[in-house]
């Protein structure tokens, strides 16, 4: 039976016009950062895992494992309460915790939502100078919970100018939350490709244009998981090379060196 013919006007409209509009919308919903960006990002990812790494061969600490140390701080007050641990412990978990604020609170005072200040793009650079100060602070400061603290406001520090400058996307020093969308993401492409076999149907554009832009957040967010992880390997490395906490320096090197690149060349 032939369809009546605004029937067929209205089938043809969304083929022919509203599909491809919407399929060019959803692919400039996300636009991959650029390769420089990426390596920017991927570079920091490492050297946040190296740190993490080294904190806790060093101390026994994970600096930047906020969700970790606010879930000790239950145990501890639940344990505290029946003098099963120590207010050492207590204290250690929440001064990471709020080391890893402080760091976050300080970027939030120098990086106003990748606004320009009166020192332009300088504070930027401000930030991740600051970062391996503290990450090279922490190298000579003796003790457990001071220099361990000092990475954690490194940590909170970094992925707060990342996230402000970069977007939410872009997480170097933690992977819960990037683990968190690789997974989602990749369901949401095997969900489409699992929809269309089970109707024996190609994909449609609006279809393509979804696995197009999955495809380019799951290659960014691969990429920065990969290099969290080479991070945690080579600060593993390095703190077997070098005498304990002096294995900082690394990172804090590479830091320190963006920090000043990005403040003199950008």
């Amino acid at each position: 039976m032939a369809l009546p013919h605004a029937a067929c006007c209205a089938f043809f409209l969304k083929i022919l016009v509203l599909q491809p509009r919407k399929a060019a919308a959803i692919r400039k919903s996300f636009q991959r950062p650029k390769f420089w960006v990426m390596g920017f990002g991927w570079c920091l990812a490492a050297c946040a895992g190296a740190a993490n790494t080294i904190a806790f061969k060093c101390w026994h600490l994970y600096a930047s494992h906020v969700t970790g140390s606010t879930s000790n701080i239950a145990f501890q007050l639940e344990g505290h309460q029946q003098g099963e641990y120590s207010s050492e412990t207590l204290k250690e978990a929440f001064l990471l915790v709020f080391s890893f604020f402080i760091g976050a609170y300080t970027c939030g005072i120098l990086i106003d939502k990748n606004q320009v200040h009166f020192l332009g793009k300088a504070f930027y650079g401000l930030a991740l100078v600051l970062n391996s100060a503290l990450l090279a602070s922490a190298a000579f400061v003796p003790g457990r919970l001071l220099p361990a603290c000092l990475v954690a406001a490194a940590c909170g520090l970094q992925n707060a100018m990342c996230t402000s400058h970069f977007g939410a996307i872009i997480r170097t020093t933690h992977v819960t939350g990037t683990v968190t969308d690789i997974g989602s993401t990749m369901g949401r492409i095997s969900m489409i490709y699992l929809r269309n076999a089970c109707q024996r149907a190609p994909l449609n554009d609006i279809e393509r244009a979804e696995i197009g832009v999955d495809a380019r957040k799951l290659g960014v967010l691969s990429g920065l998981w990969t290099f969290f992880f080479t991070g945690g390997l080579i600060g593993i490395y390095f703190e077997n090379v070098l005498p304990g906490p002096v294995a900082f320096l690394v990172p804090a090197s590479v830091t320190g060196s963006m920090g000043l690149f990005y403040i003199c060349l950008l």
